[in-house]
């Protein structure tokens, strides 16, 4: 398991390291820096000036050295648009997207497995049928259109929930959670019932049967548990789109997160804060696939041998 792991670290650090050159090259095919942050009519000898300052006349390899060492550190540069270092102005906004996600993930997980174990068990039935079709639409429906629909209907007709923004607490969360969660619910749920069919048919379960178990019992002590396998890693897949997707849904609600600030960034051509959350995210990905890759080794030991 150690080898295992050793090279899973390696694979990520390698991939952490792909990011830097990634995010560096974008700086730069984006054009200079520097025009994004001056007015249109700043004379270009002070743009020329600003730019030899800050560094984007020295050479590529000694640019991106420099990038590389305020990585490690932390230092993505100043924000243009709240004058302030571009880390502290994301991790301001973090905990706003993480609460959002981890409030989708539980709707995910609430409505995704119990669906996807009843969907299996009463299979070519009604209710399989209607769950199959429900999940088909919830992979269909776009983020912005669900909430758009969510919003006319709790919030301005029902008026029972607010119409965006976190200053209600509990009750702002559970729209913008229901339109981020509901895609990874149908996922799981799909994803689920297709394992627990495949786990249903095997000569084991008929063993447990005719024993005379239960049938709760054998789906949730024997199906369940081994259906489980690949659910725990998309979990882990679906937890980092959760975060990485939730632009859209915060632009929607006005959710104060980082989806949200990425989009005022784009807009005010705040270059280090769009930067900074490109690399950060990209980073969440890789660790949360890290972690999978350990969590499954754990659970399914004969992936260590792979």
């Amino acid at each position: 398991m150690g080898k295992y792991l050793l090279k899973r670290l390696g694979q990520s650090v390698i991939a952490i390291f792909g990011i830097t050159v990634v995010v560096f090259v974008i700086l730069h095919l984006t054009g200079n820096p520097v025009e994004l942050m001056v007015s249109p009519t700043t004379p270009k000898e002070q743009m020329e000036i600003l730019s030899e300052q800050m560094g984007f006349n020295d050479p590529l390899p000694e640019q991106y050295i420099r990038f590389l060492k305020g990585v490690l550190v932390g230092d993505f540069g100043t924000s243009y648009y709240y004058n302030e270092p571009a880390l502290s102005v994301v991790l301001e906004r973090a905990p706003a997207t993480l609460s959002l996600a981890c409030a989708a993930l539980v709707i995910c997980i609430l409505l995704g497995v119990p669906a996807g174990i009843l969907s299996a068990v009463k299979r070519n039935k009604l209710s399989d049928a209607i769950i199959r079709v429900l999940a088909l639409l919830g992979q269909c429906m776009p983020a912005f259109w669900l909430g758009i629909m969510l919003i006319i209907l709790f919030a301005v007709k029902l008026r029972w929930l607010p119409t965006g923004g976190a200053d209600e607490g509990l009750r702002s969360i559970i729209l913008p959670a229901f339109t981020l969660g509901l895609f990874s619910a149908a996922t799981i749920c799909r994803l689920l019932r297709s394992n627990m069919i495949e786990v249903l048919g095997k000569e084991y379960i008929d063993v447990c049967r005719a024993k005379g178990l239960p049938a709760r019992k054998i789906i949730t002590k024997h199906a369940l548990k081994n259906a489980l396998s690949s659910i725990i890693t998309m979990l882990g897949m679906q937890f980092a789109s959760l975060i990485g997707g939730s632009v859209i849904t915060e632009t929607v609600f006005g959710w104060p997160g980082v989806g949200r600030l990425v989009v005022q960034s784009i807009t005010s051509s705040d270059f280090a804060v769009v930067e900074c959350i490109v690399f950060l995210m990209a980073v969440v990905f890789v660790v949360i696939n890290f972690v999978v890759d350990v969590l499954y080794c754990v659970i399914n030991p004969r992936v260590r041998l792979q």
